[in-house]
Parts: structure tokens; sequence; C-alpha cells
């Protein structure tokens, strides 16, 4: 077992306790709004990035409202994400069942999907109106599972609140480089592999840097436009590599 695991698993644990007794040490002064607890959220993946030593550098407006679209690369995509701007996220509903960050996502404030049923769907799609009511950006992985690198099609389904309601959608595009070269889908998670092994892998990986590029919101006509479009401007900018002077790296407090 690697000094690098036990380090990393050992501060990773510290600051999930310090972020559970941070949200009851603020949940005694009374209920949480809905913004509140995706601040929460973002301190705590603020914190989980640093433990991973996982640096993140960003390109473009962050949007801080509306809805928000990416490519899904693996579970960190979520930790990233969220470091880099409060956001709710639709989320697969297994994810509920995860130790721990099952009962993180619920309390900060994830939308949980059942992938097969039209009328969980519909329930999330009405959640996702609400939510875009509010000064927090709204975020779905339109691909509906994490993959490889290789681009899945995008579903166009949850795209409709933010039609109807002629929000603007951001699109995002994640990418992975590490500093040893090491290919990029050495750090996915996809296919059948299991949440745990892959995060003991990931504890006793060299360190990588997640690249996020940060499109301009636009507002559309139609949900299935929408998917292609935002499809067409995260794949072209995943193959762009960001112009070192526009990156902003992100700076855990």
């Amino acid at each position: 077992m690697s000094f690098r695991l036990v380090r990393r698993a050992v501060t990773l644990g510290l600051v999930l306790v310090a972020s559970i007794l941070r949200f009851w040490l603020t949940r005694l002064r009374g209920p949480l709004t809905h913004e509140q607890r995706a601040r929460w959220v973002q301190r705590t993946c603020v914190g989980v990035l640093r433990t991973m030593e996982i640096r993140c550098e960003i390109e473009g407006q962050v949007p801080t409202s509306g809805l928000v679209v990416s490519n899904h690369l693996s579970y960190l995509d979520i930790v990233i994400l969220s470091a880099a701007m409060p956001c709710f996220f639709v989320a697969k509903e297994e994810i509920d069942e995860w130790p721990y960050f099952g009962r993180a996502a619920r309390v900060g404030g994830t939308i949980l999907l059942n992938r097969s049923s039209l009328a969980s769907a519909e329930r999330v799609s009405a959640v996702i109106a609400e939510r875009l009511k509010l000064s927090i950006p709204v975020l779905f992985f339109p691909e509906g599972t994490s993959t490889d690198g290789t681009m899945l099609r995008f579903h166009s389904r949850l795209f409709q609140p933010a039609i109807a309601a002629g929000i603007p959608i951001t699109a995002v595009a994640i990418r992975y480089v590490t500093d040893d070269g090491t290919p990029e889908r050495e750090r996915c998670w996809f296919g059948d592999d299991t949440f745990a092994p892959h995060l003991l892998k990931t504890l006793r990986s060299p360190r990588f840097q997640a690249k996020l590029y940060f499109g301009p919101p636009r507002v559309y006509s139609h949900r299935r436009i929408a998917a292609a479009e935002t499809f067409r401007e995260i794949a072209a900018a995943r193959v762009c590599v960001p112009h070192e002077e526009e990156a902003e790296t992100l700076q855990p407090a």
C-alpha cells in the first residue's frame, strides 16, 4: 500500500467528517436554503480536490444561473464542477446507495433520476424547472453515463425546462490531463468499473489536471437543436488546447 494512497485516504476522510460537522453546525441556525446547500457542497468539493491533488483550470465565463450541460468522464466530474461553481446536479439514482456520497448528494440538492423511467424523467423535469428560477445553475450530463472520453450522443429530454422558459444553456467541456502523460481514459470511470476500486486507483495515482471550457450561454428554440449544438461545441472544445494566458487556475480556499 503506497504512502500516497494512505495520506490521501486519511485526509479525504478528515475533509468529509469536517464537511458533515460544518453542515450540522450551520443547520442548527435554521433550515438551509437550496442555495446554501449548493454552496456547502462547493466548499466540500474544493477540499476534496485539494486532498486528491487535482488541479482545475477554467477557460471562459463560469455561469451563475441557467442550465449547464457537460460531457461526462467519471464521478470526479461532479467534484470538479462543484468546486468550480455552486450548482444543482441531475444524477442517476444509483448514487443514493453509495456510502456518504449518496446522502451528501441528497442533502446538497442533487436531483436523482431513474434513467429507465419516463415518469421519473417527467418528475425531474418539473424539479429542474423550479430550480432554474434560483440564482444557482442546474447541471446535467446529457450522455446519460460516463465514458472513456469518446463522447456519446446527447439525450435532449432534460433540455426542455430551459427551452420552455427561454433560459440560457451553457456548454462546458471537461478534459483530464495528467502530468506524466498517462492517457485520459486511465482516469475515467466507465463501463464495468466499480466505484471503490476506481477510487482507490485514483487515490494512489499521480496528480492530474481537470481543464474546463465554458462556452457562452445561449437560448435555443428546440431541445433537439440544443442537444446537437452543445454536443458539437463540447466535442470541439475537447480537442482544442486552451490558451494558457486565458485559463484560470482554481485556487482552493
